[in-house]
């Protein structure tokens, strides 16, 4: 069963891959793997404990004009359903605030998302996950802050000349639909590897994409490939390496790095400290470097674009920095199967 599915996946992203068109781009963060619901609904509820609560705060082209700024904030939760416990229920919810530009872009939206976790095989840890999202998001901006190329006259500019433009409207709103599926499991000596992949789509009924309502102005729909490996090297360290691929419309964004663990054993049972290191590439425009520090459920995550595209001239290499916190833990301090790791590591 587990080589049917997996053929199963490998042919959707084939079949998917082609479904591309011309279109804006979603916003996005360096340290994608914290951000689950934008990611991969189906990876709501995948980790190690009952719940997983924390925020990102991402600044970026600070050094070229005002900075995009972007908060985030995020929680969710897992419960074993069924007889033997082995299956989970999840919950998710995301909500995030974009700001860009000399004319304040703003861009509200909230997810809630809802995760069920199938157990194909208790003894290699091997779940099958299908995930859906239903988001609401509105677009606004100052109208007063902007300019138009009619307001520059005689070689010179003054916002009190007439811009001829018939712009009634500087909000919109929007409902938006995702759904995804992954599939996770380990192999090798006491779990030693684990592994996952996953495909998901967003934007699935195209939402008209107008302050007007211009009719065939629509958002595109947007498909995600993830994909990661983790190994357990012994004695507190380890290595997980994350592949995220974003396709919408003409825009591509592919996204591979490494982080490597260490921690320190206290009680023999938990993690009580961990330190991680690594560096991320996303294609053709920035290398990531990112530092994280946990101490038992509390973690705090730190990585820097430094931009490598051909934007270089103007930005020095400044590309944005991006901060990431959360805390993680058990509902309840039963030994039961309620605790039993999804998905080891990630």
């Amino acid at each position: 069963m587990k080589k049917q599915i997996e053929r199963i996946l490998f042919i959707l992203m084939i079949v998917l891959l082609p479904k591309l068109s011309q279109a804006q781009a979603d916003i996005h963060f360096s340290q994608f793997y914290e951000t689950s619901i934008l990611r991969n609904p189906s990876l709501v509820g995948v980790f190690e404990k009952d719940f997983k609560v924390g925020g990102n705060y991402r600044k970026q082209w600070e050094s070229i004009s005002n900075p995009f700024e972007t908060t985030l904030a995020y929680a969710e939760f897992r419960k074993s359903v069924g007889r033997v416990a082995n299956d989970f229920l999840s919950i998710g919810f995301l909500g995030y605030s974009d700001k860009a530009g000399t004319i304040d872009q703003k861009i509200t939206s909230f997810y809630p998302a809802l995760n069920f976790s199938k157990c194909l095989n208790p003894d290699k840890n091997t779940y099958l996950s299908v995930g859906f999202t239903a988001g609401y998001t509105q677009y606004s901006f100052d109208l007063s802050k902007a300019t138009f190329n009619n307001q520059y006259m005689f070689g010179s500019y003054s916002r009190s000349n007439p811009t001829r433009e018939h712009i009634n409207n500087s909000t919109l709103t929007l409902w938006d639909l995702g759904t995804g599926i992954n599939f996770n499991s380990t192999s090798g000596t006491n779990h030693s590897v684990s592994y996952m992949f996953g495909i998901s789509g967003y934007h699935l009924t195209q939402p008209n994409f107008s302050y007007n309502a211009i009719p065939g102005v629509n958002i595109n729909m947007r498909w995600n490939l993830n994909g990661a490996v983790g190994f357990d090297m012994g004695e507190g360290k380890s290595s997980n390496a994350y592949l995220n691929v974003a396709l919408q419309g003409a825009y591509r964004e592919i996204v591979i790095g490494d982080l490597m663990t260490y921690s320190k054993e206290i009680s023999g049972i938990l993690d009580d400290y961990a330190l991680s290191a690594g560096l991320f590439y996303r294609y053709g425009d920035a290398l990531i470097p990112v530092l994280r520090m946990r101490y038992k459920n509390v973690a705090v995550g730190y990585s820097y674009d430094i931009n490598v595209s051909r934007l270089t001239p103007a930005s020095n290499m400044r590309g944005g920095s991006e901060l990431t916190i959360f805390l993680t833990g058990n509902l309840s301090n039963k030994n039961s199967g309620e605790h039993k790791t999804v998905c080891p590591k990630f």
